[in-house]
């Protein structure tokens, strides 16, 4: 696992060029030995597709390279599901590829192709479709589509406030105005040795508290206008929630299919759509979900650039608009940020 880590940070540092360190291509019968040699894995006609590339500018030929190359790097009960598959096979999830043979197969695609790969362009492209999109239109020259950004399980727990055994995200996709997310019930939840007894059943609470937790992602993540500045993770708790309707009954094995929609936002409050489908049947929605949110605070760059004032060793001291400070819990009125004074109603 180090060797691995080690191995997609060093490409992930390396400085960026406008070509990727492939075959120096000097003529066609150079381009025909590197090619052969590079693709004498894959299947029948994936050489002569990439030759046809190189040599004829063929853009058609991109997607039978791609498959190819997929193809040569698959396990054979891989193989099997790869070729009854259809563009919206998830190469992570339906596939099972891990992270590391997906970069063996960008960088053999690079090499084929000639072209350059971002990688912080690579972890939106999750299906076959996905891949196959974005390498032809870098194979043209062309821009990339935009893909709503994705994020597996481990970025998801990087991200949020909640933690296991109360994280019920596998999957988000995330846009300017919606959020898709998955979870499968694993069936080990903590609470489903009591709800019910020797009859395991999702809690319909914790289908909406999945739906919440799709809601906060949003927060973190979404690029919504309405969000002025970045939202601070402490700060998002739930308010309320209208219009809830449960229609399923949900066991072990069963994956959550979710979905939020912004209705507004307006801080400090985030008001979403959300509902919940098991196998295209509609299980949960709910009409109304609000939550409270603050942003990271933003202090005056008058207040900062007051000199002799630091913040340090664990004491606090802040020092006002006016040049006056106080220390050690002993804040005058005058002394706090307006931002945090608190509501008075004999003011």
């Amino acid at each position: 696992m180090i060797i691995i880590i080690l191995y997609i940070h060093s490409r992930n540092n390396h400085p960026k060029t406008s070509t990727p360190p492939t075959m120096d291509i000097k003529s066609d019968d150079s381009v025909q030995e590197d090619l052969k040699e590079l693709l004498k894995r894959c299947p029948v006609g994936t050489y002569e597709a990439a030759l046809s590339f190189r040599i004829k500018k063929d853009a058609s030929q991109i997607e039978k390279i791609v498959l190819g190359i997929v193809d040569r790097h698959l396990e054979p009960e891989q193989r099997e599901i790869f070729a009854n598959c259809n563009d919206a096979l998830r190469m992570y999830d339906d596939l099972g590829l891990d992270s590391l043979t997906m970069l063996e197969i960008i960088m053999m695609v690079e090499q084929t192709l000639d072209v350059s790969i971002d990688n912080d362009e690579l972890r939106d492209l999750r299906t076959l479709g996905d891949v196959k999109s974005y390498l032809s239109a870098k194979a043209k020259g062309e821009d990339p589509p935009i893909h709503s950004k994705s994020y597996r399980i481990e970025e998801i727990a990087a991200i949020m406030p909640h933690r296991e055994p109360f994280l019920f995200l596998d999957s988000v996709s995330i846009d300017e105005t919606e959020a898709h997310a998955s979870y499968r019930i694993k069936g080990n939840e903590y609470f489903l040795e009591g709800h019910f007894k020797e009859n395991p059943v999702f809690p319909a609470s914790i289908m909406i508290e999945a739906l919440g937790q799709v809601c906060v992602f949003f927060l973190l993540k979404g690029e919504s206008p309405s969000l002025a500045s970045k939202v601070d993770p402490e700060t998002i708790f739930f308010t309320s929630c209208d219009g809830v309707k449960c229609r399923r009954i949900c066991k072990p094995g069963d994956v959550l299919k979710m979905k939020v929609k912004v209705s507004r936002i307006r801080h400090p409050l985030a008001c979403f759509q959300g509902e919940i489908l098991v196998e295209n049947d509609r299980t949960a929605h709910a009409e109304e979900i609000k939550l409270a949110f603050d942003y990271y605070p933003v202090f005056d760059s008058a207040v900062e650039s007051v000199s002799g004032n630091v913040y340090g060793n664990g004491n606090s001291l802040y020092t006002n608009q006016n040049g006056k400070s106080a220390s050690n819990g002993n804040l005058g009125q005058e002394d706090i940020p307006k931002r945090f004074v608190k509501f008075d109603p004999q003011s």
